[in-house]
Protein backbone atom coordinates (compact mmCIF):
# COMPACT_ATOMS: atom_id res chain seq x y z
CA UNK A 1 0.00 0.00 0.00
CA UNK A 2 2.93 2.64 1.09
CA UNK A 3 4.83 1.95 -2.82
CA UNK A 4 0.92 2.42 -4.27
CA UNK A 5 0.87 5.84 -1.95
CA UNK A 6 4.26 7.20 -3.41
CA UNK A 7 3.75 6.50 -6.66
CA UNK A 8 0.47 8.72 -6.34
CA UNK A 9 2.38 11.52 -4.27
CA UNK A 10 5.13 11.49 -7.43
CA UNK A 11 2.39 11.69 -9.88
CA UNK A 12 0.90 14.27 -8.04
CA UNK A 13 4.30 16.46 -7.76
CA UNK A 14 4.60 16.21 -10.99
CA UNK A 15 1.05 17.54 -11.95
CA UNK A 16 1.89 19.96 -9.40
CA UNK A 17 5.03 20.95 -11.01
CA UNK A 18 3.77 21.56 -14.51
CA UNK A 19 1.00 23.30 -13.63
CA UNK A 20 2.76 25.91 -11.56
CA UNK A 21 5.08 25.94 -14.72
CA UNK A 22 2.69 26.51 -16.81
CA UNK A 23 -0.25 28.36 -15.71
CA UNK A 24 1.17 30.24 -12.17
CA UNK A 25 3.80 32.91 -12.04
CA UNK A 26 5.45 34.95 -9.15
CA UNK A 27 4.78 33.46 -5.41
CA UNK A 28 2.48 30.80 -6.69
CA UNK A 29 4.96 29.17 -9.27
CA UNK A 30 7.46 29.25 -6.39
CA UNK A 31 5.26 27.60 -3.71
CA UNK A 32 4.23 25.04 -6.30
CA UNK A 33 7.72 23.92 -7.11
CA UNK A 34 8.88 23.88 -3.76
CA UNK A 35 6.30 21.29 -2.88
CA UNK A 36 6.22 19.42 -5.83
CA UNK A 37 10.22 19.29 -5.64
CA UNK A 38 10.16 17.84 -1.52
CA UNK A 39 6.89 15.80 -2.71
CA UNK A 40 8.65 13.89 -5.64
CA UNK A 41 11.85 13.35 -3.90
CA UNK A 42 10.46 11.48 -0.79
CA UNK A 43 8.33 9.75 -3.07
CA UNK A 44 11.26 8.38 -4.76
CA UNK A 45 12.83 7.53 -1.60
CA UNK A 46 10.24 5.71 -0.21
CA UNK A 47 9.64 4.00 -3.37
CA UNK A 48 13.59 2.87 -3.07
CA UNK A 49 12.94 1.78 0.51
CA UNK A 50 10.29 -0.56 -0.26
CA UNK A 51 9.11 -2.09 2.60
CA UNK A 52 12.84 -1.63 4.52
CA UNK A 53 10.65 0.50 7.39
CA UNK A 54 7.49 1.00 6.63
CA UNK A 55 7.29 2.95 10.29
CA UNK A 56 9.45 5.99 8.34
CA UNK A 57 8.01 5.29 5.36
CA UNK A 58 4.67 6.36 6.14
CA UNK A 59 6.35 9.43 8.16
CA UNK A 60 8.30 10.60 5.62
CA UNK A 61 5.50 10.15 2.86
CA UNK A 62 2.98 11.63 5.01
CA UNK A 63 4.90 14.42 6.00
CA UNK A 64 6.01 15.07 2.21
CA UNK A 65 2.28 15.09 1.42
CA UNK A 66 1.36 17.47 4.39
CA UNK A 67 4.35 19.96 2.84
CA UNK A 68 3.14 19.87 -0.33
CA UNK A 69 -0.01 19.84 -0.29
CA UNK A 70 -0.47 23.21 2.03
CA UNK A 71 2.31 24.68 -0.29
CA UNK A 72 -0.06 24.06 -3.19
CA UNK A 73 -3.34 24.90 -1.40
CA UNK A 74 -1.59 28.45 -0.69
CA UNK A 75 -0.91 28.53 -4.85
CA UNK A 76 -4.47 28.07 -5.29
CA UNK A 77 -5.49 30.66 -2.99
CA UNK A 78 -5.90 29.16 0.16
CA UNK A 79 -5.59 31.56 3.39
CA UNK A 80 -1.83 32.25 3.97
CA UNK A 81 -2.25 30.52 7.47
CA UNK A 82 -2.10 27.06 6.11
CA UNK A 83 2.46 28.34 5.73
CA UNK A 84 1.77 27.69 9.09
CA UNK A 85 1.11 23.80 8.95
CA UNK A 86 4.19 23.39 6.32
CA UNK A 87 6.35 22.69 8.84
CA UNK A 88 4.83 19.92 10.43
CA UNK A 89 5.24 18.40 7.00
CA UNK A 90 8.90 18.97 7.41
CA UNK A 91 8.98 17.90 11.00
CA UNK A 92 7.48 14.71 10.30
CA UNK A 93 10.05 14.16 7.17
CA UNK A 94 12.54 14.70 9.52
CA UNK A 95 11.43 12.35 12.18
CA UNK A 96 10.75 9.96 9.34
CA UNK A 97 14.75 10.08 8.31
CA UNK A 98 15.72 9.47 11.97
CA UNK A 99 13.68 6.51 12.60
CA UNK A 100 15.00 5.47 9.14
CA UNK A 101 18.30 6.07 10.42
CA UNK A 102 18.08 4.19 13.74
CA UNK A 103 15.80 0.97 12.59
CA UNK A 104 19.23 0.91 9.91
CA UNK A 105 21.84 1.37 12.99
CA UNK A 106 19.99 -1.77 14.89
CA UNK A 107 20.39 -3.79 11.83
Amino acid sequence: MIQACAALAAALAIAAGAFGAHATQGQSAEWLKTGSFYLLVHAIAVLALGRASVQGGWLILGGAALFAVTLYAMALGAPRWFGAVTPLGGAAMIIGWLVLAVQFARR
